[in-house]
């Protein structure tokens, strides 16, 4: 919903309605049908990065700048679902990456069966890339829970103490008052 615009200040020579000023430098090149198409990549699994060096795509800086515009909050809420698309992806693409054991092993020269140590750390280095990243697109569903207790000593209960104490007022002689 557009904001209200306001009303045109007169001129104070004629009276009349002076043109609305227009906001500094040039017009944004965002429509929603590039954030539809941006955020569609993303959520895709594509990288902000890639998809702006395609062709007609605006560039990173007007993306972020985009995003830390507060007239474009739809735009913002688009790109997090997004994220959060992403992040789903990746959590998929590490249970494939994971179940894929088709070139953990090989046969050698001679005819046995060995263990392609490279091939499954490369895929353990995949998944762990994987989990990191969606750990910080959607840090409440794919993070580390961390969980903070407050204990006193050697894991009891924390105790608090009060002290209060009563201080007798100096006497004040009549001349003092």
């Amino acid at each position: 919903k557009p904001a209200p615009s306001k009303p045109a200040a007169k001129t104070k020579a004629s009276g009349k309605a002076a043109p609305a000023k227009k906001p500094p430098g040039r017009p944004s090149a965002y429509t929603k049908e590039i954030g539809t198409v941006l955020c569609g990549a993303i959520a895709a699994g594509m990288s902000l990065r890639r998809i702006c060096e395609a062709e007609g795509m605006p560039s990173m800086t007007t993306v972020l700048r985009w995003l830390a515009d507060e007239e474009k909050p739809e735009f913002r809420l688009q790109y997090a679902c997004a994220r959060e698309a992403q992040a789903d992806l990746l959590a998929e693409e590490i249970l494939e990456i994971a179940d894929d054991g088709s070139n953990d092993t090989y046969e050698d020269a001679d005819g046995n069966q060995r263990t392609d140590q490279d091939v499954i750390a490369r895929s353990r280095l995949r998944v762990d890339a994987r989990k990191w990243l969606a750990s910080k697109m959607a840090p409440k569903r794919y993070g580390d829970k961390i969980e903070a207790t407050h204990t006193g000593p050697n894991g009891g209960p924390i105790q608090a103490r009060i002290a209060v104490e009563f201080v007798r007022p100096r006497p004040v002689a009549e001349d003092d008052e």
